[in-house]
């Protein structure tokens, strides 16, 4: 279904195709009025597509999505509706940003050794058109798909740099706890993102929500993408059993994505309470 909120997408501040300020105007043409640019580690998004927001009437909901581990699984952390300039915050994403410019480089090294071909850094960050700081897994899927090296973006992910694969490289990224506190200490809300794809059994999940609610956790993302009815009201139960509010996203991150779109996404569990009713506004249509 198409819906009025997507609170969680992504521009090319991180690993998105459009620019932020394009991304709100793609917003705008679909009908959403409230929107969350969820750009991994950095709130570059926000900042630079607020004044087109506000232009075209859009809600435009601070966000980020942070990259950190638990028990060993990268998690990711979305958060919403904090102080893009609080200190913390800041401190958060230099943090991150000098995480990924090492990540990068370990990344080309193993995929270089892996493939038995030079994977040089500067070209792969060119190619990006981004940073080394913002380089991420998808940058490298489709150097990989130009150059002939996969036969596609999904080969690369589900052969060499999805979860468990050489190229999934988890040092140096934060405690999920520490993510919570730091979105929490900003002001902000934060989100458990697309829960339903970690490859955990249902007891270590539950133990994963556990840790992120005692963190001071807030939310999980009960309407996602292209998440099934299934897996919506697995999500939505386990909501209810730790008292979870409830957000919903696309993760749109631009064309011939997974085919995810932005603002479409399954019905918003009727059952749950939806985090943005903190910002008071309407329930999805």
């Amino acid at each position: 279904m198409n819906s009025e909120i997507d609170l969680h997408c992504h521009s090319n501040a991180s690993d998105g195709h459009f620019p932020p300020d394009e991304l709100v105007r793609l917003a705008a043409g679909r009908g959403i009025k409230t929107l969350a640019i969820t750009d991994h580690d950095t709130v570059d998004g926000f900042r630079r597509g607020r004044n087109t927001a506000a232009e075209l009437g859009i809600r435009l909901i601070p966000g980020i999505e942070l990259s950190t581990v638990w028990s060993g699984v990268s998690v990711h952390i979305v958060g919403l509706g904090f102080d893009p300039d609080a200190a913390v915050m800041q401190q958060a994403e230099q943090h991150q940003s000098s995480v990924r410019a090492a990540r990068a480089e370990i990344i080309a090294a193993r995929l270089a050794k892996k493939l038995r071909c030079d994977i040089p850094l500067a070209e792969v960050i060119a190619f990006g058109n981004t940073s080394a700081d913002q380089l991420g897994r998808p940058h490298f899927a489709k150097y990989l798909v130009e150059k002939g090296l996969v036969p596609s973006i999904q080969h690369a992910f589900s052969k060499l740099l999805g979860a468990g694969k050489i190229g999934d490289v988890k040092s140096g990224w934060p405690e999920m706890t520490t993510a919570v506190e730091w979105i929490v200490a900003a002001g902000g809300t934060p989100v458990l993102a697309h829960a339903h794809l970690y490859n955990m059994t249902r007891t270590k999940l539950r133990s994963c929500i556990r840790d992120f609610a005692a963190a001071g956790g807030k939310a999980l993302e009960v309407s996602y993408g292209k998440m099934d009815g299934n897996q919506s009201g697995q999500m939505a139960a386990l909501a209810r059993e730790f008292n979870m509010l409830g957000s919903c996203g696309s993760d749109y991150h631009g064309p011939n994505r997974f085919g995810l779109e932005l603002g479409v996404m399954p019905t918003f569990p009727s059952l749950i309470t939806p985090v943005w009713q903190q910002w008071q506004v309407s329930t999805p249509a």
